[in-house]
């Protein structure tokens, strides 16, 4: 049996061509895919790493943006432990879909599921939505924020490892047995002990 404890399933949600397959991919094999085409309905990637000491594997679903594709990738919204809404900080129409994807989000997901809310592709000079304007958005629906760049590398391996973190740290209020290597659900709110680091993603309550 490969050595891992914890399984967790995270899933990228967004506009097409936001950097979402970019993302998955420098995190997982360390590369930045120079005209990466769009992703046809789903594909997924798998990292362990180690959090605590503990190992953990992170199933990560990339979902396509397009509309056609989205009865297909709305079906993996219910079982995913985390999702991660992403826009391009240089493309305004991705930020204004953000409260469809929410709603999405909010119809499909377990109401407790940990959601990121990922501003990328800041090594970009023509920004059009502020950070504060990110922040203010994942204040009011309970969301995590952060910023980043696949091309640069910048907060990518932070988003996922940090994500590990708060799903470990969810995962044992549950007070999981031990030869329990898949976590099916997490229902429990987190103490606000629990937050993310801030340094990497804010809790926005």
């Amino acid at each position: 049996m490969e050595d891992y404890k914890y399984l967790f399933k995270v899933v990228l949600v967004g506009n097409a061509g936001v950097g979402k397959t970019c993302l998955v991919r420098r995190f997982t094999q360390g590369l930045f895919p120079p005209g990466q085409g769009a992703t046809i309905g789903v594909d997924f990637m798998i990292k362990t790493v180690e959090i605590d000491g503990e190992k953990i594997k992170l199933q990560i679903w990339d979902t396509a943006g397009q509309e056609r594709f989205r009865s297909i990738t709305q079906s993996y919204y219910r079982s995913a432990h985390a999702l991660i809404l992403v826009y391009d900080v240089s493309n305004q129409p991705t930020f204004d879909c953000c409260p469809d994807w929410l709603r999405e989000i909010e119809e499909y997901a377990s109401p407790k599921v940990l959601r990121v809310l990922v501003g990328n592709k800041i090594d970009r000079e023509d920004h059009e939505i502020p950070a504060e304007v990110g922040e203010e958005f994942a204040a009011r629906h309970n969301m995590y924020f952060l910023q980043t760049s696949a091309k640069n590398c910048d907060n990518v391996d932070k988003l996922f490892t940090e994500i590990a973190h708060e799903l470990l740290q969810q995962a044992k209020t549950r007070d999981l047995p031990s030869e329990s290597h898949s976590v099916q659900s997490l229902s429990d709110p987190l103490p606000s002990s629990q937050s993310i680091n801030q340094n990497c993603c804010s809790k926005l309550l």
